[in-house]
């Protein structure tokens, strides 16, 4: 990937956001034509579809542009392609990562399933994160920059405003079969 890749990616991530966040209800997507993203002058707008008609036929959710893109994906709803690498199989990994490092907040859970059903493990690894626990000293500045897991949250997955969807294990509760802990890596020296 080229040095210029990471900011095209972003900046068509902050497309992609633009035009999918929505109020609570599908009756207020706004038409792409007053969305002050799209040229209302351009022909192309005539065949697309408006985020009302395109996202309101998916099962619900209350956050973000208020779709619930893992059950459309469990459902069959949605077909997502595995990678821009043609051929590219999903290999779906259950495993869990817990990451404690988190302050006072409750540790993040990263459940490899979901994410690993949406896409081929190579459009993470090695790039964004590296597979070694310690090597990814994640944090909520390099997320909010794009980094790591802001490359999709807060993008085109569910927003960062969401701070229970990542931080969702107490402190006090017992780890399944299938997690592993990681740290952060800040303690590398």
């Amino acid at each position: 990937m080229t040095s210029t890749a990471p900011k095209m990616h972003r900046r068509i991530a902050a497309g992609v956001l633009a035009i999918c966040a929505a109020p609570l209800y599908a009756d207020n997507w706004q038409p792409l034509k007053d969305d002050g993203i799209h040229d209302p002058e351009n022909p192309g707008l005539k065949i697309m579809q408006n985020p009302a008609e395109a996202l309101s036929v998916l099962p619900s959710d209350t956050a973000g542009n208020n779709v619930d893109w893992i059950r459309a994906l469990q459902n069959g709803d949605i077909k997502p392609v595995a990678s821009s690498k043609p051929g590219t199989e999903v290999k779906i990994l259950d495993l869990d990562v817990i990451m404690t490092a988190t302050g006072p907040l409750g540790y993040v859970i990263f459940p490899h399933r979901p994410h690993s059903e949406w896409m081929s493990c190579e459009n993470c690894h090695e790039e964004l994160f590296i597979s070694k626990s310690g090597d990814n000293p994640i944090n909520m500045g390099k997320i909010l920059d794009g980094e790591y897991c802001g490359r999709c949250h807060g993008a085109v997955a569910f927003p960062l405003t969401e701070c229970n969807r990542c931080h969702s294990v107490a402190r006090t509760d017992k780890l399944s079969g299938n997690a592993v802990e990681q740290s952060d890596g800040s303690d590398k020296r």
